[in-house]
């Protein structure tokens, strides 16, 4: 597992040992990025059940300013932080090891706002419906916010989710990516 483009490019990353963690493959991760547009200019990017934290990473290495990473596994946070220490990003990056529904409630009550929202859950847990929601009734998208789902090919999510949007689905293999917005009002 690598970093693909950007400042930290081709630089490895460690993954959580065990079978709990399902990395995005570079495959997907080159074609999500290339579909949000490559490189960014600041924002700040939530990796929700992160995992390694390659793709909060990614998005730093791609010119976020910073990254929030959350992820309720002891493994899976030991291995971002070592990432992080790796990269030498500590000043950029906020881990928090806790279930996404509670993290959400706590950033909510910091007034955190998000460019970029990546969610990955574990095929077998999920809950993005219950996740996108949460995402807007608690305020934490900023304007112009894009949010990724990744998700089990054989799962299906909404179109539309509060004022959320679905304006590109793409399949690999046993993965479906859906891409959201917010949906501007007609004025």
């Amino acid at each position: 597992m690598r970093i693909i483009a950007g400042t930290f490019r081709s630089r490895t990353l460690q993954a959580p040992s065990g079978q709990e963690t399902r990395p995005t493959l570079d495959q997907v991760k080159e074609a999500i990025f290339s579909s949000l547009g490559t490189y960014f200019d600041g924002g700040v990017v939530l990796d929700l059940y992160a995992g390694s934290g390659a793709i909060g990473l990614e998005a730093l290495s791609r010119g976020m300013d910073s990254a929030y990473f959350v992820d309720a596994s002891t493994k899976a946070m030991q291995a971002i932080r070592t990432n992080i220490q790796a990269l030498r990003v500590e000043d950029q990056c906020t881990c928090l090891k806790m279930k996404a529904q509670l993290a959400l409630q706590q950033l909510s009550q910091t007034h955190a706002q998000f460019d970029l929202v990546y969610i990955d859950p574990p095929y077998a847990k999920q809950e993005n419906a219950l996740i996108l929601k949460m995402l807007v009734q608690l305020n934490l998208l900023a304007p112009n916010a894009r949010i990724v789902v990744e998700m089990a090919k054989q799962d299906q999510l909404a179109e539309r989710i509060e004022n959320l949007h679905c304006y590109k689905k793409s399949t690999y293999g046993i993965t479906t990516i859906q891409y959201y917005r917010v949906e501007e009002e007609n004025t």
